[in-house]
């Protein structure tokens, strides 16, 4: 019996992050975000000769969603790189949790989008760009943890299943 208690007791001694840790990686994958939203931004407003994007461009859902309309396709193009780099950037942050934190921005950035543009993004569009980019950045990033961390990667154990 005795070691029946200390194989529980080892099996439910899981390794837990402290929250001011979680908080904190949390802070820099969002600075990371939208840094990396405001460069390649500003990146394809230079590439796609765009001038009149305001500061509010990464929060914009209502811009018409037409391949004819440079500014939709400089904030389509801004939100995709920028969903697909800051994936492989989140990697030296919090290594293999990369799904966890990209999910936790996304949601983040949907919240402030929200309240900078007072309203709700219903449009499917952007929903649409958004899911998309979360999908690149989950897959990039967890692809690169697995590379870079394959040697002390988690994995469940699930042989007693």
């Amino acid at each position: 019996m005795q070691g029946w208690c200390r194989d529980v007791y080892m099996a439910l001694q899981v390794r837990v992050a402290p929250s001011k840790v979680v908080w904190r990686n949390l802070l820099v994958c969002v600075i990371i975000f939208y840094a990396v939203y405001y460069v390649v931004l500003g990146m394809c407003c230079v590439m796609l000769k765009v001038c009149e994007l305001d500061v509010l461009a990464p929060f914009d859902f209502k811009t018409n969603p037409s391949w004819l309309n440079t500014n939709y396709k400089v904030l389509l193009v801004s939100t995709e790189v920028t969903y697909f780099v800051c994936g492989l950037l989140f990697v030296l942050v919090v290594e293999e949790w990369v799904w966890d934190y990209g999910i936790s921005v996304t949601i983040l950035h949907v919240a402030i989008t929200s309240t900078v543009m007072l309203e709700f993004p219903l449009t499917s569009h952007w929903w649409a760009a958004l899911g998309f980019g979360l999908i690149s950045m989950i897959c990039g990033g967890q692809t690169l943890a697995y590379c870079l961390f394959k040697d002390n990667f988690i994995y469940p154990d699930l042989d007693d299943f």
